[in-house]
């Protein structure tokens, strides 16, 4: 069956690196770092002391008429009061999406327009609203905490306040989600089933999302915020945790040629497959990413030597960047040409906003002709010698693209991505 293609028209992004795509361009050409000190981990038992924070906004408070965030956003109560956090800065990345691809309301709300959509939920909010059950009793509890709180509260709540009414689903396989959304999204618009799809990733970065991963010691208890974060070091100690969103919308490219959008970038195809392995730990030889990037590469019906980037998942953990160096030099080891990075040594690692957020920053790269350089390196790790890993951004562009992702249970994805004009 011939396949439509895909492209990206429209990117909305609230990040560590930024909350725009002009500041989060700038952030990736210029290696700004989004990683601070986190005042919640001020407590001297907590060894984890850096967290990739979302500015100009403030969501600490469990009552959502308590925050604060842009005034340009004016978010209407009713809509506000359903919200966990991740999904207040997924709302504002939703609004710069449609505004930098020109949708207008009906072409939001027809049935050919659906919403892919990643989150693990909001930890903080399900703890707060069970306390208050406890505490208060069943009826004055708050009516508005499942949707708030539970795995797919993006789905529920942006598909009400954006009146969608295609296709919609929440995605979960922990850091791999918001790719799975990406995949199955093109999905839909290379079968024809939908014109447009919003992909949204999510995730609150906070207190109660980031601390349990310490208890894993899968976080970096590095406490100088410009080198805890430093994918392919040798000296990395663990991933540092952010939260924000990022939107994608993805559109039939006939369609949007036809309506005179912006295209940043075209997709290709996708591929996923499963290590088989370990609850937590990647395969060793990174079998997953194997499978996973040999099936993206045929679904876009090109070879590994076409590749002229890769956006690593590489989160900056000891044995998840060694598992995945490996895979990359079994699959594209004879590519001389390509060039490797983990923009998340500036953003940190967004879990279930990683992909959606790194396939954006792709589609950027693509568009403004830069390649993102990966920062805070000073030591090379010895898995990753004879690589071409730049560590500024590289002022040519590349052609086609690759952004990888990898989750608990050995869920990996790739998203393969061509420059369009």
């Amino acid at each position: 069956m011939k396949k439509n293609n895909v492209a990206i028209t429209g990117l909305g992004f609230i990040t560590s690196i930024g909350n725009d795509i002009e500041s989060v361009s700038d952030s990736l050409v210029n290696l700004k770092n989004g990683i601070e000190l986190y005042p919640q981990f001020s407590d001297e038992r907590i060894p984890v002391k850096c967290v990739g924070t979302v500015k100009h906004f403030d969501t600490q408070s469990c009552d959502p008429e308590d925050w604060t965030y842009p005034p340009e956003y004016r978010v209407r109560r009713d809509v506000l009061r359903s919200l966990p956090p991740h999904g207040l800065y997924a709302y504002c990345a939703m609004r710069q999406a449609i505004a930098d691809s020109g949708l207008t309301e009906a072409e939001i709300s027809e049935p050919m327009t659906g919403i892919y959509t990643a989150s693990a939920g909001s930890t903080g909010m399900l703890y707060h609203n069970m306390q208050q059950l406890d505490k208060r009793g069943v009826l004055r509890s708050n009516p508005m905490g499942i949707v708030a709180s539970i795995v797919g509260t993006l789905s529920f709540n942006l598909v009400s306040a954006f009146k969608i009414k295609g296709a919609s689903c929440g995605f979960a396989s922990a850091c791999a989600s918001s790719s799975h959304a990406t995949g199955f999204a093109y999905d839909e618009i290379a079968r024809g089933r939908q014109k447009r799809m919003f992909v949204v990733g999510g995730e609150d970065g906070d207190f109660r999302t980031l601390l349990p991963f310490a208890g894993m010691r899968a976080l970096s208890c590095n406490h100088d915020p410009e080198t805890a974060s430093r994918p392919f070091d040798k000296n990395r100690d663990g991933f540092v945790g952010c939260g924000g969103a990022t939107v994608l919308l993805l559109e039939n490219e006939d369609d949007a040629r036809a309506r005179g959008a912006k295209i940043y970038a075209r997709i290709l195809g996708w591929g996923q497959a499963s290590d088989g392995y370990n609850v937590a730990i990647p395969h060793p030889e990174g079998t997953g990413v194997i499978n996973a990037a040999k099936s993206a590469l045929e679904d876009a019906g090109i070879s590994a030597n076409d590749v002229d980037y890769i956006n690593a998942h590489a989160t900056s953990t000891p044995i998840g960047d060694v598992a995945e160096l490996k895979a990359i030099r079994a699959l594209f080891g004879e590519n001389k040409k390509l060039k490797i990075s983990s923009t998340k040594a500036i953003t940190g690692h967004g879990l279930s906003l990683a992909g959606a957020m790194e396939a954006g920053f792709c589609a950027l790269a693509l568009k403004r002709g830069f390649t993102p350089g990966s920062a805070h390196i000073e030591n090379l790790d010895e898995a990753a010698e004879g690589f071409n890993i730049p560590r500024t951004t590289q002022f040519d562009s590349p052609k086609i693209a690759v952004s990888l992702s990898s989750g608990f249970g050995g869920a990996n994805t790739a998203i393969v991505m061509e420059k369009a004009d």
